[in-house]
């Protein structure tokens, strides 16, 4: 019964309506602003910013249901894309990555101690699956649907990066970096915002 009221708390008519504006605002984010750190395959964007939103403010799975329609529609709009899917994909694994220890932690203890807390628990964690889906997945990907060796995988970072020579360097240098920088760009912008937005964020009962 616990569960069941739980539930019903959680798909309320308020949060859905939470969800869908956040929603929205995610993928608008998404279709409109990425700033190039690596072309082409690192881009940095700001649509996980209303997903951590919503994660923060309703739990886990609103969070996730916003991210996972933030990627949908994306798709519906764009197409698979070059990436033929991989890169929502690859949003889709490395930001749940984040989400679920972080709203734990958080859940845990509601303060913003707290919550910086949790966003660094779920930066780690989020920086570690990003080098290992990048590493079993994104590059793998890149060689074998634009037949590209690794050597010119690599040669995408020397431009940007010249300290970057072999394929670990990469990942140690390139790859986590990225995420990490991503994941900090994301993590303050929401700490800095989230309190002000809390009286939208949260049901008033």
């Amino acid at each position: 019964m616990a569960a069941t009221t739980q539930k019903r708390r959680v798909f309320s008519t308020f949060n859905l309506t939470r969800m869908a504006v956040l929603t929205a605002l995610a993928t608008i984010l998404y279709l409109t602003l990425e700033i190039p750190v690596i072309p082409p395959m690192y881009k940095l964007d700001f649509s996980n910013v209303p997903v951590l939103l919503g994660a923060f403010a309703m739990g886990i799975e609103p969070g996730l249901l916003i991210l996972v329609m933030k990627n949908v529609i994306h798709v519906l709009i764009k197409g698979l894309g070059s990436t033929m899917g991989i890169g929502n994909l690859a949003d889709l694994v490395t930001t749940t990555a984040y989400l679920i220890p972080a709203c734990l932690l958080y859940r845990r203890q509601k303060t913003r101690k707290g919550a910086l807390k949790g966003m660094i628990l779920g930066s780690i964690c989020q920086v570690i699956v990003a080098v290992l889906v990048n590493w079993l997945v994104m590059i793998p990907f890149y060689q074998n649907a634009f037949h590209m060796s690794i050597e010119s995988i690599v040669g995408m970072a020397t431009q940007v990066l010249p300290f970057v020579d072999t394929e670990a360097e990469f990942y140690f240098l390139a790859c986590a970096p990225f995420n990490l920088l991503k994941v900090a760009v994301l993590s303050l912008i929401t700490f800095l915002i989230y309190k002000p937005l809390s009286p939208l964020l949260h049901e008033k009962v």
